[in-house]
């Protein structure tokens, strides 16, 4: 099962490549501004428990929020891309707020940790892709390929705020319970769970929205 992969690079020292912010912007053909675009910010960046100071978030229904104020994606997975896409991959260009060096995706479970001198940040939920990173990556059949590739970025809520700026390493911390890896749950989003994997998934930090989801099944 994906939550047994070896996460092999752990240890591996790390640091963030890129902190990235955006604006509200309109999508080509779309009526409506996302902050899906993102650039990265030259400095020092202020984190609070909504996420980084400065950063557009349109859509606060599906976006945004206390348990998914930082949105990550691992270098490793970026390199993937690149090679899938054909193209140099620039940072910010899946929406995300922070690139780790050294990391991959799919070695991050619920309730690991990345954690600088003054930031700590607690992963509770997966990327799930929807029409708006679709007409971003101005690819229709883009949600189908992302899902497919099984390398979702990873969402953080803010346990401790603070500045941090490119180049700072991190330290990944595991979760010290049973493990609910990013491709296991981006696959069982939406589905309903074994009584075992629901406990398993509710005895981690998991999102409160898909906690909520997972209480109503009991």
């Amino acid at each position: 099962m994906e939550r047994k992969r070896n996460r092999g690079r752990i240890g591996h020292p790390m640091k963030i490549l890129a902190l990235c912010t955006g604006n509200p912007e309109r999508l080509p053909g779309k009526s409506y501004k996302t902050g899906i675009f993102k650039h990265p910010v030259n400095g020092a960046v202020m984190i609070d428990a909504e996420g980084l100071v400065g950063d557009a978030i349109c859509n606060r229904k599906h976006h945004g929020g206390i348990d998914q104020a930082v949105y990550i994606e691992g270098s490793l997975a970026l390199d993937w891309w690149s090679g899938e896409l054909g193209r140099p991959y620039e940072p910010g260009t899946f929406g995300e707020n922070m690139v780790i060096s050294d990391l991959d995706n799919r070695d991050v479970a619920v309730g690991d940790r990345f954690v600088t001198d003054n930031l700590v940040l607690e992963v509770t939920a997966c990327r799930i892709p929807c029409a708006t990173f679709a007409a971003r990556m101005a690819d229709p059949k883009f949600v189908k390929r992302y899902t497919n590739a099984a390398r979702p970025g990873i969402y953080c809520r803010v346990i401790h705020g603070g500045v941090v700026k490119a180049g700072m390493p991190v330290e990944h911390q595991l979760f010290s319970g049973e493990k609910v890896m990013m491709p296991e749950l981006m696959a069982t989003f939406g589905r309903r769970l074994s009584e075992t994997d629901r406990a398993r998934y509710l005895a981690a930090p998991i999102h409160y929205k898909l906690r909520a989801m997972l209480e109503a099944e009991i």
